[in-house]
């Protein structure tokens, strides 16, 4: 339904002074897409009640790569598109002018959920999958890449500004594995993005995968984001100097009854920002927001940021000024 998508994208950013918009949607939208179905019963996290079973599964339920176009986007994924569409409007009407950032989940994560069925059980089948069957498992991530690389392309066309491809289980491969299945994928995508909006900045994020923070930071995206796992006065010499980053503060600290307050915050918030750099960052939480957060916390963190982030940028400029006099 595009005009809830577009009213939880409107809420953060009339609520807090946000720098942009993210749409409002769901990883697995594109398993959907693909016709695998998709529930979220509450309490016991997503489920996919018939996953794929067995390799011969990939052949008879899961479309042809060559299948995956424009036209595809439309039709499975359309409500989507148009709730960029609606969100923009919104944003217009209500003089917002930020940036809007499209998403999507990356291809291994889409394939760990097809195959697994849920992200609290059966969480090996994803590892099985890929050693047991790597012929149907390199066929279905080729088919996801094209489908996140049209979907994604969708979202520019209708106002996106910004894309953030997210590698959500990246805590259930191990590193060999990630490098022959995960890069391949997620190499594709930036190259085919920026090769149809190469002033689009793209973002990544290996969510527990940290080990591939640098191969990341090598594949054509402007943003790699770190999550809490990250060492923060390392996190750029990493990735090096052609990214940026995005992370990578702890949703612990917003919330209220583990001791937090406005002060706490903004003290947590001010370090990061000297450990990170105020520039060339992204300042966002290393995880997402589990419903404890206290949203005068969270206001305190956003406010916190913009105004240590100009103290240390125009003490560093001052200081620059002096250094050449």
């Amino acid at each position: 339904f595009p005009e809830d998508v577009a009213e939880c994208t409107m809420q953060p950013i009339r609520r807090y002074e946000m720098d942009a918009a993210i749409l409002f949607s769901d990883i697995l939208v594109i398993a959907e897409a693909l016709g695998i179905e998709v529930i979220m019963p509450g309490g016991v996290g997503i489920q996919v009640p018939k996953p794929l079973a067995e390799a011969s599964e990939v052949e008879q339920r899961i479309p042809p790569t060559c299948e995956m176009t424009p036209e595809y986007v439309d039709t499975h994924l359309g409500y989507v598109i148009r709730s960029v569409t609606l969100i923009r409007e919104k944003m217009a009407r209500e003089g917002k002018s930020i940036p809007l950032i499209g998403f999507s989940a990356a291809p291994w994560t889409l394939l760990f959920y097809m195959v697994g069925g849920s992200s609290k059980k059966n969480t090996d089948y994803g590892m099985r999958w890929l050693q047991e069957h790597p012929a149907e498992s390199t066929r279905l991530l080729e088919t996801l890449t094209k489908l996140v690389v049209e979907y994604m392309t969708a979202q520019v066309e209708a106002g996106a500004h910004m894309l953030q491809v997210f590698e959500a289980m990246g805590m259930m491969i191990d590193e060999p594995d990630f490098r022959d299945f995960c890069i391949p994928c997620l190499r594709v995508i930036a190259q085919e993005l920026k090769a149809r909006f190469p002033d689009v900045p793209l973002m990544v994020f290996a969510r527990g995968a940290s080990f591939a923070n640098e191969e990341l930071s090598q594949l054509g995206y402007d943003v790699v984001t770190i999550d809490g796992s990250v060492t923060r006065n390392t996190a750029r010499s990493i990735v090096g100097e052609n990214v940026s980053l995005q992370g990578n503060y702890d949703p612990a600290e917003l919330i209220e009854s583990n001791g937090k307050t406005v002060e706490t915050v903004q003290s947590s918030a001010k370090q990061m920002l000297i450990e990170l750099g105020p520039e060339r960052l992204i300042a966002n939480l290393g995880e997402g927001l589990g419903g404890k957060e206290s949203p005068k916390l969270v206001n305190a963190f956003v406010e916190s940021i913009h105004s240590e982030s100009a103290k240390l940028i125009a003490n560093k400029a001052t200081e620059a000024k002096l250094e050449t006099a």
